[in-house]
């Protein structure tokens, strides 16, 4: 077993080793889960696109398990504002994007971007690669267990307003779920957790992980949030 360990040229790998029970359902979901699945927007065939990854970690609070997740800055040019995974686009430093390049990417974005330390992160699984069009981004979902939590928070107040921690138990409370409904056509799954509105790729992930993993419960769809032009 190798386990992450640094971000530039350290060993990275997936290991399932010593996981949490509860974490079973998500490390199948992983495994059998198909693109179509989990998005209509798959990456382009061509090849085109902006290769990225994000770090959809898990860990275990006092409310029990819970997931990371930081706001993005309000000046930022492309969704500003929105609460989002860790995460961003490959280097070149981070190797192969059909290889461990999403693992190390993710990963280096997590640091710098919550100053969550890698040492103590157990990457596990992979979820298939998806498209944000507005974007142009080909994102690389990568589960990760945080199992030495480390002190996180704010690292450039330039790219993340807030770095905080959701309850999955507040992601399937059906008070919380609704559908966000954007003045363009958009219509998705949408989170109100934590003082923050979850909607757009985000919500979409954690809405189908919620799914597959057997966790969902029941909720109004149609309730809905309004979104204006700026989001």
């Amino acid at each position: 077993m190798t386990r992450a360990s640094g971000t530039q040229g350290g060993p990275v790998a997936l290991s399932r080793d010593g996981l949490p029970e509860w974490l079973d359902p998500v490390v199948r979901a992983a495994e059998t889960v198909r693109p179509t699945q989990l998005s209509r927007f798959l990456p382009p065939r061509d090849g085109s696109g902006r290769q990225s990854a994000v770090l959809i970690l898990f860990g275990e609070g006092e409310r029990g398990p819970e997931l990371l997740l930081m706001e993005r800055a309000s000046s930022l040019r492309s969704h500003a504002g929105q609460p989002s995974f860790p995460g961003g686009a490959l280097d070149p430093e981070d190797g192969d994007p059909r290889g461990d390049g999403p693992l190390r990417a993710a990963l280096r974005e997590a640091e710098e971007e919550t100053g969550l330390a890698p040492s103590g992160v157990q990457l596990f699984g992979v979820l298939p690669a998806l498209y944000i069009p507005v974007s142009e981004f080909v994102v690389t979902p990568v589960l990760g267990w945080w199992r030495a939590p480390s002190p996180v928070g704010v690292v450039d107040p330039n790219e993340t307003a807030r770095v905080f921690t959701v309850p999955v138990a507040d992601l399937t409370h059906p008070d919380n779920r609704a559908t966000a409904v954007h003045p363009s056509g958009f219509r998705g799954p949408a989170f109100t957790v934590e003082s923050a509105l979850v909607w757009g790729f985000t919500a979409g992930v954690i809405d189908r992980l919620l799914h597959f993993a057997g966790w969902e419960r029941p909720w109004d769809r149609e309730k809905q949030v309004p979104l204006d032009w700026r989001a």
